[in-house]
């Protein structure tokens, strides 16, 4: 393995000293920030190998491969034929303006494309793995990216390791290799250097990118990064995955495949009618029929769908990650929107997770601490009850000693700013022990020689300590009070150790159950002076080791209560949520008092609502359990395995689960709940990996706004295709009708005798097609909230997007469209239903075709909302207000330009002429707000379904 020009043998069959000096790394202090920065340079950033950037002609050509474009551009050479065969007098004027809109089409397609992608691009970048490294002495967080050999990673539980790397020192760790070995089962790693060399499942003594710490603690020095790391080695492997599309992309793919073969069935139709009522006299008149029918198939199909789709989509998710809710995939917005039980965990989601330490309880009595935050000032009172105050002073001290030893997490202060680095719960036992009146004393001279760490099954953590200056060695222990108690057969009650009896234990339940009925989440303290020859091991380095034998026969110090308020946000968050129908359930590992008090004062649960334990939960078999979760709302003292029972049985009743986690053991359930949600701030890498969607601020709040987002995007997304299936609908049946009732409004007069009358021509078809469909779609999928979509319950996924109530209004608006088109044909011409025109054919179809493209933005204001008044917010959308005027402005110019009118065969019109086509288009909008009124009322006459 070479490495920065350094010949590197086997890492496995070393010993750590030798690989951290071949590789130049300094074992307790890192790299320097300099040579970091060489080393990238030199070797390149630890990444895999990427698909090949598809070049900008591919792209271009891409545009081109599509059978409705093939159909155009089939239209281009019978044009050109037809042009030859007569003579190719003048300019080939059809053939050049649909090749103009082929190329503007595939531009558009281009722009689209490229703003997705540049939407996915950021999106990547705002969830890149992270990976903790020890640099210049200090731990420090960068992107994986720029991890280079010789780095010292920090490796802890819910990490996802970064880059191969040897193992220098480790405790109690495990990993999950499954994604490299296939083993299901995790694998324990040690340091030491093996005898031979071993497959790749037996290298105890490495850890391998991509995968995940499960347990425990180790720091490794990076061996190899990129393509030569073993995952780097199955890359191609990885690139050969394809990405099932989404429901909503199979469903607008199944309508374009639909309406795609039912409108060249109706263009066949249209151009064999134009042929049997006109006849065909000339290989000119042939020419236009079938310019004409491939002209309306290329129109009606919304072909540039899934690429509005994907850039609205785009768009919205973008708007989302300013909003602190960053989705990993672009349509896992589809299920977010219809999410009807959010699970979230309490600390941090609905908390501040600020924790702060107010109350400690000893067996002298208590004491209360002011203050809150991690700002290290209050101070404390005293409350003795069973002993004198000194004796107490002195238990608490050595309480929050013993925490203080036990931990860790980091204080700092920075431009007069206190921080923590770690778990909260811990830093608030280093902030408490600040306040304590000399307890900071009592922690000085120790040294951490071993550690066992915490974990979600064990509810504990234990350090082996030792006081240098006095030579001795003690155990300090913290954890679940009631899962510390069973470890516990002593307690210290001032400078005395007595045996724990009944009396003792009963005392230190019931203060654990009064701090949790106050909302206080409990800790318990403990300690054991060891004699470490008799408990730990020795690692070749002379340091000891212990594991979880050593926490028995403890001395009870005390318990602590710290709070963790409620966000301020949350009660409001909660509520919006309930109305918007759909439940939340908090989740946490907390006393069931202490949770359910909090769920209680956030309108989670009713107040004589109890919590669900972890206990009772492996109690019920699945079909008690799962009749319980109906009704449940609060789950305590529950374990990761229970998140997945929990969102397993919620989905079993067809509803569409969102589950928070942070930790490693969250991942089995993030990856079966519809939308997994890791925590930005307190979020392990796997879980980051496992989600759907991350928290940037850890906020309960952030995800009600999300599904909010998650519902509008889904609005916007109803609202185009309205707006396009129904436009192009009008431009069908236009053709349609206006063919077979030629005669009814005096079409088939208005023509020389043999002459070809249609109501618009190819070209025109083209025209509305590129002018009105893309502009106003995508301003629509950016369109503020019209509707209160929180105002009714969640869509169900089985719902389809155009179900028969859309497909009607379509269909509505649609022929609605067709008629006054007409009508305004039939105003202007001599003959029809109407009569009195004076205007010549090509004015009225000139009417017609300005008619039609301005009822068709008015449309827009139409379908932004389905039962709404188009008048309400109505300049809210200005990017909306100038795809429409840009509409304007350029049919007015291709009425009124001669060059244009040439090649769309326009005429100008008068002013009154275009007041016309505006009176008749806008009836478009004023017949929609009518059948909208009417809806409304009857919607107000139903009886409103309760919102379970």
């Amino acid at each position: 393995m070479t490495t920065s020009g350094v010949q590197l043998e086997d890492p496995t069959v070393l010993s750590a000293e030798r690989v951290a000096a071949l590789l130049e790394a300094d074992p307790e202090g890192g790299l320097s920030d300099a040579e970091a920065r060489a080393r990238l340079e030199a070797d390149g950033p630890n990444e895999l190998r990427a698909k090949p950037p598809v070049p900008l002609w591919r792209k271009v050509l891409s545009q081109f491969q599509d059978p409705l474009i093939y159909l155009l551009l089939a239209a281009i050479v019978i044009s050109l034929a037809a042009w030859a065969a007569e003579g190719a007098a003048s300019l080939p004027v059809d053939a050049i303006v649909i090749a103009l809109i082929v190329i503007a089409n595939a531009i558009l397609g281009l722009v689209q494309e490229a703003k997705a992608e540049s939407a996915v691009a950021a999106l990547a970048s705002m969830t890149a793995a992270a990976s903790t490294v020890v640099r210049d002495g200090r731990l420090v967080t960068v992107p994986a990216h720029d991890l280079v050999c010789g780095d010292l990673l920090s490796l802890s539980e819910g990490d996802s390791v970064g880059a191969d790397a040897r193992l220098l020192s480790a405790s109690a760790l495990r990993l999950q290799e499954s994604s490299l070995t296939g083993e299901s089962t995790s694998t324990s790693k040690s340091p030491e250097a093996l005898d031979a060399p071993a497959s790749l499942g037996d290298r105890r003594n490495m850890v391998y990118r991509g995968t995940a710490v499960v347990q425990g603690v180790g720091l490794a020095v990076v061996t190899s990064t990129g393509m030569d790391t073993e995952m780097g080695k199955i890359a191609d492997l990885l690139d050969r995955t394809e990405q099932e599309p989404s429901p909503l992309q199979r469903e607008i793919a199944a309508v374009s495949k639909m309406l795609g073969l039912l409108v060249i069935g109706i263009a066949v139709v249209v151009m064999a009618a134009i042929a049997l009522l006109n006849g065909v006299d000339d290989a000119n008149d042939a020419v236009t029929i079938l310019l004409l029918g491939v002209s309306l198939a290329v129109a009606a199909v919304p072909e540039g769908l899934p690429a509005i789709l994907s850039v609205v989509l785009a768009i919205g998710v973008r708007a989302m990650a300013r909003r602190n809710a960053v989705m990993k995939d672009l349509h896992s917005v589809e299920t977010l929107g219809a999410a009807s039980v959010i699970c979230s965990d309490k600390t941090g989601t609905l908390t501040r997770n600020e924790m702060t330490l107010s109350r400690i309880i000893t067996p002298s009595g208590r004491v209360e601490l002011s203050g809150t935050g991690y700002r290290p000032e209050g101070e404390a009172t005293y409350r003795p009850t069973d002993g004198s105050e000194p004796d107490l002073l002195r238990e608490s001290r050595n309480v929050v000693a013993a925490g203080a030893l036990a931990n860790n997490a980091q204080l700092l202060e920075e431009d007069g700013a206190w921080t923590i680095q770690g778990d909260p719960t811990e830093a608030a036992l280093l902030v408490a022990l600040r306040k304590l009146e000399d307890a900071e004393r009592l922690v000085a001279g120790y040294e951490r020689e071993a550690e066992v760490p915490f974990t979600s099954q064990r509810k504990m953590m234990s350090i082996l300590g030792h006081h240098v200056e006095a030579d001795e060695h003690r155990l300090f222990v913290k954890g679940a009070p009631d899962v510390l108690l069973g470890h516990c057969d002593w307690v210290r009650v001032g400078d005395q150790v007595v045996p724990l009896d009944d009396d003792h234990r009963g005392g230190f339940l019931r203060a654990v159950q009064g701090l949790s009925t106050d909302a206080y989440r409990t800790l318990g303290v403990a300690y054991r002076d060891v004699v470490p020859d008799a408990i730990a091991a020795v690692d070749p380095g002379g340091r000891h080791k212990i594991d979880e034998s050593a926490e028995s026969g403890l001395v009870l110090l005390g318990v602590v209560g710290i709070m963790d308020p409620p966000r301020d946000e949350a009660r409001d968050a909660v509520s919006q949520a309930h109305r918007a129908g759909i439940r939340t359930v908090m989740i946490t590992g907390d006393h069931p008092g202490t949770a359910a008090r909090i769920a209680a004062d956030l309108g989670i649960a009713r107040a004589d609502q109890p919590a669900l334990s972890g206990e009772e939960i492996d109690a019920l078999d699945d079909e008690e359990f799962r009749r319980a979760v109906l009704d449940a709302a609060v789950y305590a003292r529950v374990a990761p395995e229970h998140k997945l029972r929990i969102v397993d049985a919620l989905q079993s009743h067809g509803l569409v689960v969102a589950m928070t986690g942070d930790g490693v053991n969250d991942a089995p359930a993030l990856k079966s709940a519809d939308i997994g949600i890791a925590m930005g701030i307190a979020g392990t890498e796997v879980t980051k990996e496992s989600a759907r969607m991350i928290l940037a601020d850890d906020n309960y709040a952030t995800i009600v706004d999300a599904v909010r987002q998650g519902r509008v995007i889904f609005d916007n997304i109803k609202k185009f295709l309205r707006y396009l299936l129904s436009s192009n609908l009008g431009e069908v049946a236009t053709v349609f009708f206006g063919v077979v009732l030629a005669g009814v409004i005096g079409l088939s007069d208005a023509g020389a005798a043999g002459d070809l009358v249609l109501p618009l021509l190819a070209t025109q078809i083209l025209w509305i097609n590129l002018v009105t469909d893309s502009g106003p779609a995508l301003a629509m999928g950016v369109d503020p909230e019209v509707d209160d979509v929180m105002a009714h319950p969640p869509r169900r996924q089985t719902d389809r997007i155009l179900d028969r109530a859309m497909w009607t209004r379509i269909g509505f608006i649609g022929v609605v469209m067709a008629a006054v088109t007409l009508l305004t044909i039939d105003i202007m011409l001599p003959g029809g239903v109407v009569g009195g025109g004076t205007s010549s054919l090509e004015v009225a179809r000139t009417a017609g075709f300005t008619t039609l493209v301005m009822a068709q933005l008015f449309n827009a204001l139409n379908s932004r909302s389905d039962l709404t008044s188009a008048f309400w917010h109505l300049t809210d959308n200005r990017w909306l207000w100038a795809a429409i005027a840009l509409a304007l402005v350029l049919q007015v110019l291709v009425v009124q330009v001669p060059f244009l009118q040439t090649a769309f065969g326009t005429e100008s019109l008068s002013l009154g002429q275009w007041l016309i086509c505006i009176a008749m288009a806008s009836m478009v909008l004023w017949l929609e707000e009518l059948s909208k009124l009417i809806r409304r009322r009857r919607r107000q006459h139903r009886s409103p379904s309760p919102i379970e």
